[in-house]
């Protein structure tokens, strides 16, 4: 039974300590009304005891103890918890709870996945009997009468026998790796003592930092605790410490590094996220964050979380779902106060993580407004990546539309595409998308004030109603002057574009290559395409500058009827286009024949 429930044998000692801690709660709050069950100056502490001749393991208290009746009815029937019957009493006389963390009792028998017999040694404080309750777990126990000169005087002994398989859990370092890792958090102080005979080092001191108030920890202690916590020797970005009370009740201390997790970009897109209910881990790696927020470093302690026989599975709770919900909110809400607030501080955090944040536009709608608000972008007029969607919506031109923006590999490349001289030459800035997730949530994204999102390389380009920057150059012919050439363009490339059409985008190139109005940009489709996805086959659209010398020499060799010259003249420039967006040509062998016959007529001349 015991082997069906955990996962981990490593449990036992958790569990084992749990029982222990709660034990000295339940003196803790006997002795307010009954201090004689105290000694003078008495202090609670939890002793692991290791043996390695004798092959045992001892967890040992000096908390309330056990009576006969309580062996027989805790011990004796699986599921049956003293703490849970305590609690039911405190509460039913309206005295409040304390800190007790089991209120099941199963813990107890994990014992079993690592001896072959356990005995618990025992005394219940105020009495002057002590009992002794052995089993090997294979459904019969014994109590017996035992010495008084043998017991604690108040307390348990829990005494485990470790069969074969469980030697290793002698080893002081493993026992103190399982406690710092598992316990350390529990609110009563925890020794090991590496032999019977050995002096106690004391490995927990029994204060959980996020159960402190804020005013007593310092900004050091904080450092320490993150670094502990992340692995990291560097000191927080930001620190985040909170309680949350109401329906769900909850202590929460979270971490933003300083720099960048080496597994920050791990396919499984996992966080280090401590989970626990009353100090005690429930969990290391429980998905409490979304993904996009893999990045922080977080423990959550919940008095409210169900410890039961389903541990592990303690995230199918209704409750962990409405603390997920609101630890979420909360992270967003601080991140966003900070991005107006100490607009330098948050532009550490975004380079950063800014990368790993925009995942959440495309991953969660519900969170996409705030997610947008604090969003760091580059764009043609500011590469540094430090402009806010309302740092460009409040630089709109007069009769702009919408908000631009280019995806591609880094922005610096980007930033030289060719589709964007139309948009500078009228001072439109365009937002320079260099992130791979950054081709999807635009598409999904409704936009800002009522300005949707489009890309510059899809469409039309819908900037001809902006005005050109005095200075720009603008088109020498209209465009229906090239009306035969476009045609003839169109009816050679029929292949390999969907459409030729004369650019309002280009000023200075020759051509460049836009998607079509609906579907994936182009960016997009590449992106598709190198994961082994089709879009649907998507032709893209040749737009060619009608200002550039080569377009107007073109029209002139049209009409001089050489058809081979002016087939292979507009196949280079629409495999020119393709090398411009970093593809290469259509056809090499192709391209280079086409090439050669070009280069011999022009110096043949």
């Amino acid at each position: 039974m015991v082997h069906s429930i955990y996962s981990e044998r490593d449990i036992f000692l958790r569990e084992l300590i749990s029982n222990a801690a709660d034990a000295c709660e339940k003196l803790r709050y006997e002795a307010n009304s009954n201090p004689s069950l105290l000694g003078e100056g008495e202090s609670f502490a939890i002793r692991v005891i290791l043996n390695a001749e004798n092959g045992t393991l001892a967890v040992e208290d000096n908390g309330v103890g056990m009576a006969r009746e309580d062996l027989t009815t805790a011990l004796g029937t699986i599921a049956n918890s003293g703490t849970r019957v305590f609690l039911e009493k405190m509460t039913a006389s309206g005295k409040g709870a304390a800190e007790l963390i089991g209120q099941f009792g199963i813990g107890f028998y994990s014992a079993f996945m690592v001896a072959d017999r356990v005995v618990v040694e025992t005394r219940r404080a105020g009495e002057d009997v002590a009992w002794r309750w052995s089993s090997d777990g294979k459904g019969e126990f014994e109590i017996s009468p035992l010495a008084l000169e043998d017991a604690p005087r108040h307390g348990s002994r829990v005494v485990l026998h470790l069969n074969e398989d469980s030697k290793a859990y002698l080893e002081p370092g493993r026992v103190e790796s399982i406690i710092g890792e598992h316990s350390s958090a529990v609110a009563t102080p925890i020794d090991l003592l590496d032999t019977p005979t050995a002096e106690p080092r004391r490995l927990s001191e029994g204060a959980a930092l996020w159960t402190k108030p804020k005013s007593e920890i310092t900004e050091e202690q904080y450092r320490e605790f993150y670094q502990e916590l992340s692995g990291q020797f560097d000191s927080p970005a930001l620190t985040v410490h909170w309680r949350a009370e109401g329906r769900a009740e909850y202590a929460v201390l979270a971490f933003v590094p300083g720099s960048r997790p080496f597994d920050l970009f791990d396919p499984a897109r996992k966080g280090r996220t401590k989970l626990y209910s009353r100090r005690v881990l429930i969990s290391r790696d429980s998905d409490l964050l979304p993904g996009y927020l893999r990045f922080v470093r977080l423990v959550v302690d919940s008095p409210d979380l169900p410890l039961n026989v389903s541990r592990e599975m303690v995230q199918e709770s209704p409750l962990f779902a409405a603390i997920k919900k609101g630890v979420t909110n909360r992270l967003l809400q601080e991140l966003g106060k900070l991005a107006e607030m100490d607009r330098e501080k948050f532009l550490t955090i975004w380079k950063n993580f800014g990368a790993v944040i925009k995942e959440g536009l495309y991953e969660d709608p519900e969170r996409r407004d705030p997610l947008l608000k604090m969003a760091r972008f580059a764009t043609t007029t500011s590469q540094d990546g430090t402009r806010t969607l309302a740092d460009y919506v409040s630089a709109l031109r007069p009769n702009q539309t919408a908000i631009y923006y280019l995806v591609g590999e880094n922005a610096e490349r980007i930033a030289a595409s060719p589709q964007l001289e139309g948009f500078r030459a009228r001072g439109i800035e365009v937002l320079l998308l260099s992130d791979p997730v950054d081709a999807f949530w635009v598409q999904t994204a409704a936009g800002v004030d009522g300005k949707p999102f489009k890309s510059a390389t899809q469409g039309a380009a819908d900037i001809k109603t902006v005005e050109l920057l005095d200075g720009a150059k603008k088109p020498d012919e209209p465009a229906s002057a090239f009306a035969d050439l476009i045609s003839r363009a169109k009816e050679t490339l029929a292949t390999v574009v969907e459409d030729v059409r004369i650019s309002d985008r280009l000023s200075e190139s020759l051509a460049c290559l836009v998607a079509p109005e609906f579907g994936p940009d182009l960016r997009l489709q590449q992106i598709l395409a190198a994961h082994g996805q089709s879009a649907m086959d998507m032709k893209p659209v040749l737009e060619i500058n009608p200002a550039h010398p080569l377009v107007i020499s073109l029209e002139t060799l049209m009409k001089r009827s050489e058809s081979e010259l002016f087939e292979d003249a507009v196949w280079l420039i629409f495999d020119e286009a393709r090398l411009l967006d970093g593809a290469p040509p259509n056809d090499a062998s192709a391209f280079a024949a086409r090439l050669t016959r070009i280069l011999s007529k022009a110096l043949a001349t």
